[in-house]
């Protein structure tokens, strides 16, 4: 049992928590002991409401500070979990503050303009931020300022009560804390969230490992506490009762035996019957009771100060409150006699003048809920008032105003879609559609319900595609939305309705609204996007006249303006698939460009079009040998994305398809870099999307090039690489590269199948083009034994598709197939013509295998010789081992 120690009250909840304090001290003293670029340590601790976490973390500070240590600290609300980044800017405000402005933008760099709004210490810029980015860039702040403070100890208290947005960054933080040496204690209690909330701080538990729970005060230890308080002569019949009554809760104890001493009882049996009684006042109504007895003016600014939840300025609580601040000051130092308040402590643990908080969240949870309802929702109003008087903006108002009962008012509508706005601008859409959806319970007046409607969806597209569909429907039955505005609403719905599985829907959409008018820029748009979504369609049921329709439409389009450099892709794209010729194809990519470049407003972070035109755009000169331009774009998405900050899927997408250039281009390390990024970015975005199917597809193709079977193997099967497949285009070919692998791996049956089954899929929807979806090639080479007379068809016809198309690339993998199938002079004919084509392609890895299958064929050292060196330039392993052993049989 812990021994008595001075400041009782203050470290009873360190009663029977050695244990859990030695694990603190040495955490200290281990993050002490490293280096800054040492691993990181994070302990989370468990416990209902007055076990002690808050005295633990305390604890943990006072050693911490004493060992040298930063600290600093946060703690989140009951009543403040819907303001957004609450409790990451309460850890780091404190220490952002104290720099100058350029040593602020210094130490955040690249992210300043991405997490410096979140964190309230720069500008929003014009573009919405994407959250996933957002947290990163918080993650970046930290790790940067925990570099410049170390050693650095972060305390989180109350974390159920954090913010969404804290929890997530704090479940990015705790999962990369492998070099960077900062300690991080979380105290939470067990239970208290649901849904993306809980989700984020099981991720916390799982980093930390085993989560230490507080348990209650054994009998002993409370006896050891009593006695501590009131003095050695407690008796044992009494001290047991303390324990009855209070369960050993701490918080609970302590409580109660200061009542104990302000009564004056007698610590003997014949006083134990009437410690129930007491620890009723001591808590819930009696704690109410307590606070009306301190009069009327304390229990209203009381009142003021659970209102405003955190961070409760003396002056905003007296304005709250109507009393003058010389007087609230007075009832701030009547509650603080009482318990109830106390003064806040900053990062740094010293007084923050005129900033009060409660003594524990039970005692400012009662206050809260002592408030009479109809009381409670006036003053949430009048805080909301006080708030934006004091220049703190509508987004910190709107906490408030959430709370305050629909009243028909147009000005809260106006407020709480300005604070969307403000909520938008710094990555936090769940603010925005929570402010946006009170707005649309006040109502909104006529003329602007269907625009709160439209805005609404906007907040909602990527967080939840099935809600969005219904504003944007909602909203375009309304008058309101007209012009520009409305064909946005209209392309913005077919997004949701093609995210939701929806395509027939979202293709209706679109037409619906083009019938409506008339021909020019805005009809052009919608048409284009109807195109855009067959285009990326993936299912075998291809739209009858899709290509003869794109193809009259853009037979007139001279890219004069976004609709029709829009319309010039999908063509472009169309043809590619379609293994039409390739000169023609990159013709009409060229025509979309502007001196070569992406045009104003359709540049990969603008929102109008989507990236999916330009991936079309981009992944058609990778499939024409136009591999510089199509490096070029994928490198430009890159940059453009990390320096908006966008490190969801548009970024794992950018990952993914860079990935895709480098393997055709035969850089196969880089290549698989790429797309395990890619891979790593969309685990977080959620499996089963089409860019999980990009990153894992091309990865898995790219292990095969070098050789990795084993490994293409495991990564097929731990993500699920396999039917059913995404409705959406996926490159490379889903189907080709399953069955490749299938063929790799031995099980030649199931990978004939799967390459039958990618056949009939492309003659469904007429894609010819045999570098995108290999699949004939390999098909004829995996029948050649079983079905030589169709081996040599599929060859024969996959050697005409390709010089339809007419890059140097597809006519050499065709001869290639070729030769596979032939023997004698024939097949080093062919495989010389292979040769001289793949040597004019870009693709070096295709070159590579060429010269080694020749060699082999020819017995030729000279030409092994020149494989083994292509192979070992693509990291080739497999193909440079199969070159040296056929050298080494030589």
């Amino acid at each position: 049992m812990t021994e008595a120690r001075p400041g009782v009250a203050a470290s009873a909840s360190l009663w029977e928590r050695d244990e859990e304090v030695a694990t603190v001290e040495r955490a200290i003293t281990a993050l002490c002991a490293e280096s800054p670029s040492s691993s990181g340590h994070l302990l989370v601790f468990t416990g209902e409401a007055g076990l002690g976490k808050t005295a633990l973390l305390t604890e943990a500070r006072r050693i911490a500070e004493a060992r040298g240590c930063t600290v600093w600290s946060a703690r989140g609300g009951e009543t403040v979990t819907s303001v957004p980044f609450n409790v990451v800017r309460q850890l780091l405000q404190p220490a952002l503050v104290s720099l100058l402005p350029e040593e602020v933008r210094e130490y955040l760099g690249d992210w300043y303009d991405i997490a410096g709004p979140a964190l309230g210490v720069a500008v929003p810029g014009d573009r919405q931020p994407d959250p996933q980015g957002v947290c990163d860039g918080l993650v970046a702040a930290v790790r940067r300022l925990a570099k410049r403070e170390w050693p650095l100890v972060l305390l989180i208290d109350d974390a159920h009560w954090a913010d969404l947005e804290t929890l997530r960054w704090l479940a990015g933080f705790a999962e990369r804390l492998d070099d960077l040496a900062v300690l991080v204690l979380v105290a939470r209690r067990p239970g208290e969230t649901s849904g993306e909330s809980a989700r984020h701080l099981d991720t916390v538990a799982a980093a930390a490992g085993p989560v230490t729970a507080l348990s209650a005060l054994t009998p002993d230890a409370t006896a050891g506490l009593t006695r501590a308080t009131l003095g050695e002569h407690a008796d044992a019949p009494f001290c047991r009762e303390v324990w009855a009554v209070t369960g050993g809760n701490p918080y609970e104890s302590v409580e109660l035996l200061a009542k104990v001493q302000d009564s004056g009882l007698d610590p003997v049996e014949a006083s134990a019957a009437g410690l129930r009684a007491l620890n009723r006042s001591a808590r819930g109504r009696g704690l109410v009771a307590r606070l009306e007895g301190l009069g009327i003016d304390a229990t209203r600014f009381a009142w003021a100060a659970a209102i405003l939840g955190t961070e409760i300025s003396l002056e905003l609580a007296a304005k709250l409150a109507g009393m003058p601040r010389e007087d609230a000051l007075r009832c701030a130092e009547r509650l603080g006699a009482a318990r109830i308040l106390t003064t806040t402590h900053s990062a740094g643990g010293h007084t923050a003048a005129g900033d009060l908080e409660f003594v524990h969240p039970l005692i400012a949870s009662a206050v809260y809920r002592s408030i009479p309802d109809a009381l409670r929702t006036a003053m949430h109003g009048q805080a909301a008032w006080a708030v934006t008087d004091s220049g703190r903006g509508p987004a910190a108002a709107s906490r408030h105003l959430l709370e305050v009962h629909p009243d028909d008012d147009p000005e809260l509508v106006e407020q709480m879609r300005e604070a969307a706005r403000e909520h938008l601008s710094v990555g936090a859409p769940d603010a925005a559609r929570r402010c946006l959806e009170r707005a649309l319970r006040e109502p909104p007046l006529p003329d602007t319900h269907a625009r709160v409607l439209y805005e609404l969806g906007c907040a909602t597209l990527l967080t939840a595609p099935a809600r969005t569909i219904g504003h944007l429907r909602a909203a375009l039955d309304m008058p309101g939305l007209e012009g520009e505005v409305r064909v946005d609403a209209v392309y913005r719905l077919s997004q949701a309705l093609l995210h939701n599985d929806q395509l027939e829907e979202a293709v209706r959409a679109v037409d619906a609204e083009a019938a409506r008018l008339e021909p020019g820029p805005a009809r052009m748009r919608l048409q284009a996007v109807h195109y855009m979504w067959e285009s990326v369609h993936a299912g075998d049921d291809g739209s009858p006249g899709h290509s003869s329709g794109l193809a009259e439409l853009a037979r007139t389009c001279t890219g004069r303006d976004n609709s029709e450099r829009a319309l010039l892709i999908l063509r472009g794209f169309d043809a590619m698939t379609r293994g039409e010729n390739a000169e023609e194809v990159a013709e009409l990519c060229d025509r979309a460009l502007v001196n070569g470049r992406l045009a104003p407003g359709l540049g990969w972070t603008d929102t109008e079009w989507g990236i999916e035109l330009l991936m079309m755009l981009s992944s058609s000169y990778a499939y024409t040998d136009r591999l510089d331009r199509a490096e070029s774009l994928f490198s430009e998405a890159l940059r453009a994305y990390e320096s908006a900050g966008w490190s969801g899927g548009h970024l794992a997408l950018a990952h993914a398809y860079l990935g895709l250039a480098h393997r055709r281009r035969g850089r196969l390390a880089e290549a698989e870099a790429a797309q395990r990024e890619s891979l790593r970015l969309a685990e977080r975005v959620g499996r089963g999307l089409p860019l999980y199917w990009s990153a894992t597809c091309g990865l898995i193709d790219t292990l095969l090039a070098r050789g990795d079977v084993h490994e293409a193997g495991e990564v097929a099967e731990r993500y699920g690489f396999g039917p059913p497949y995404p409705s959406t285009i996926v490159l490379p070919d889903t189907r080709s590269v399953r069955g490749r692998l299938l063929l790799a791996l031995g099980r030649t049956k199931e990978g004939i199948n799967e390459l039958e089954a990618a056949e009939k899929a492309a003659a469904a929807r007429g894609h010819h083009n045999t570098v995108l979806a290999p699949w004939a090639v390999d098909l004829a080479r995996a029948l050649a034994v079983e079905d030589p007379a169709r081996a040599a068809a599929l060859a024969a016809d996959a050697r005409r598709q390709a010089e339809r198309f007419g890059t140097d690339t597809a006519i050499g993998e065709a001869l290639r197939c070729a030769a596979a199938l032939e023997s004698g002079p024939r097949a080093l004919e062919l495989a010389r013509q292979a040769i001289t084509y793949l040597e004019a392609s870009p693709c070096q890895y295709e070159h590579a295998a060429a010269r080694v299958e020749y060699g082999i064929a020819a017995g030729s050292a000279a030409e092994l010789e020149k494989g083994l060196t292509l192979a070992r330039s693509c990291a080739a392993d497999g193909l440079a081992e199969k070159a040296g052993r056929a050298l080494s049989e030589l």
